[in-house]
């Protein structure tokens, strides 16, 4: 975790003046998000990548089988010295190829997907042929006997039985199965890929995405605007387009995301890479890190999203509105309600009326990531469509809450913390909806924040333990100017 934070500061610049433009402007800024990705430099690029990579801890370490999942990859001495052997054969890394087996099965030689890949290192039956595995199928047939009526006069009736034949497939020989032909033949196919495509780290996107599809990806980005002949890269790929600019490539990649999120496989890998490094230096550690990727709230399961993990129970401080008004100027502050000038209105709708004003605080760090992403999204909308549409300030329809309005739902529940807000995006132009969105996910892959849909049309957002002494900077700000 430190580690991380210190990534995330090295990505963080000031920049201009607040209020040129008569609207907020915050002096402090995440360097390329949203339009700003225009001009990503090499150092920027590498210090987005490594932030890319940290966030994928939590898509790993969340995982109930990522502790079991280290000890099998790393302590199994078949499976290390096969490992070593596709190493020797393909001239990858070893490590690498242990990441890709930690992420695709835990390690679990007999592991079988639902959509049809097997094995340690989740191979489909084509790619398979592709590998020169063998895949040996054969039919067999269930017999059954049925007795059925002929004919027949008077008393006597005449029966036939008749026998049927149902064939059935059965798989005799199955070399997906077997890791000692699994992983040598996976790692060669890797090392042809990165030899086709010019990259490990397109080898390692085609890997999950396949072939045809990391075809289209590349020479879409080959031909993208803004990106070194030099630099043709899957993170250049990753961080080179935005609604804005480079649309056809940001189209693409949206697809995929929503398909199976292949164009975030590779940054992944590399995670895992470090995390098997970790636990092989440091087992304790790494239980220790893997607990901190447990929710206080869904127990025994994985967490099913960010802020779920970094919610815990010892936040949840207000228990009733009196509580949220003896906390203010303290930890929660009034959120500005100046539309035009901040991007956002309140449109709050306490149980009791009496409340709203208690109800219209936050703590600062809520208050600034709201401030933060109603700027980057305008900033954004203004280059895609500001000659065309107006920007609508986003919506905010939650900030505090006590628990006894909240009940037992973890959202609500989340808000008595202070630390979250709720957006109303239904009203919101489709085109200044997909910027909004484009932020999130541009700050959300970077680990500053975590959002997910609530109910229909709503949005619960929260920014991350690690970010939120850069966000309550965005406040402060704001309460100078």
């Amino acid at each position: 975790m430190k580690k991380f934070a210190a990534l995330f500061f090295l990505s963080l610049a000031p920049l201009g003046q607040a209020g040129s433009s008569g609207h907020f402007e915050p002096e402090h800024r995440v360097s390329g998000i949203g339009v700003a990705r225009d001009d990503i430099s090499r150092e920027l690029l590498d210090a987005r990548t490594n932030l890319m990579i940290q966030s994928q801890t939590f898509s790993i370490m969340r995982e109930p089988l990522a502790i079991p999942g280290a000890k099998r990859i790393t302590a199994d001495k078949r499976l290390q010295a096969i490992f070593k052997t596709a190493a020797s054969k393909s001239g990858l890394p070893a490590t690498l190829i242990e990441a890709i087996a930690y992420l695709e099965s835990w390690g679990d030689s007999r592991a079988e997907s639902s959509t049809g890949p097997k094995g340690i290192m989740q191979i489909a039956g084509a790619t398979a042929r592709e590998m020169g595995l063998r895949v040996v199928q054969s039919t067999r047939y269930h017999v059954s006997k049925e007795r059925v009526h002929v004919s027949g006069t008077g008393k006597k009736a005449r029966y036939r039985t008749i026998t049927h034949r149902t064939p059935y497939t059965v798989t005799v020989r199955d070399d997906r199965l077997s890791p000692d032909r699994a992983i040598p033949a996976a790692a060669v196919y890797l090392a042809g890929m990165q030899q086709k495509f010019g990259g490990l780290d397109w080898a390692i996107f085609a890997y999950h995405c396949g072939q045809g599809c990391v075809a289209t990806m590349l020479d879409l980005t080959r031909h993208a605007r803004g990106i070194p002949k030099d630099e043709v890269s899957v993170p250049r790929m990753f961080f080179s387009c935005n609604p804005a600019w480079n649309h056809e490539l940001y189209e693409a990649i949206e697809q995929q995301m929503q398909r199976d999120y292949s164009p975030t496989y590779y940054f992944r890998v590399m995670r895992a890479e470090q995390l098997l490094a970790m636990y092989r230096r440091d087992p304790a550690g790494f239980v220790s890190l893997a607990q901190e990727y447990r929710s206080d709230f869904y127990t025994g399961v994985r967490a099913p999203y960010r802020l779920a993990v970094w919610l815990k129970r010892d936040d949840l401080v207000y228990k009733s509105c009196q509580d949220i008004r003896a906390d203010l100027g303290k930890r929660l502050f009034k959120a500005f309600d100046r539309p035009d000038y901040f991007g956002y209105r309140l449109h709050l709708d306490p149980t009791d009326s009496a409340n709203l004003d208690a109800y219209s605080q936050a703590s600062p760090a809520a208050i600034g990531t709201l401030m933060y992403i109603s700027y980057e999204t305008r900033r954004l909308f203004d280059e895609v469509g500001g000659k065309h549409e107006k920007f609508e300030p986003l919506t905010v329809t939650s900030l505090v809450e006590s628990t006894d309005d909240a009940h037992q739902d973890i959202n609500k529940l989340a808000h008595c913390s202070g630390q979250v807000f709720d957006l109303d995006y239904s009203g919101l132009p489709p085109v200044e909806l997909e910027c909004l969105r484009f932020v999130l996910d541009d700050l959300g892959w970077n680990g500053y924040l975590g959002f997910i849909e609530e109910g229909r049309g709503s949005l619960h957002i929260g920014c991350s333990p690690t970010s939120r002494e850069f966000f309550t900077s965005i406040f402060n700000e704001a309460v100078g100017g």
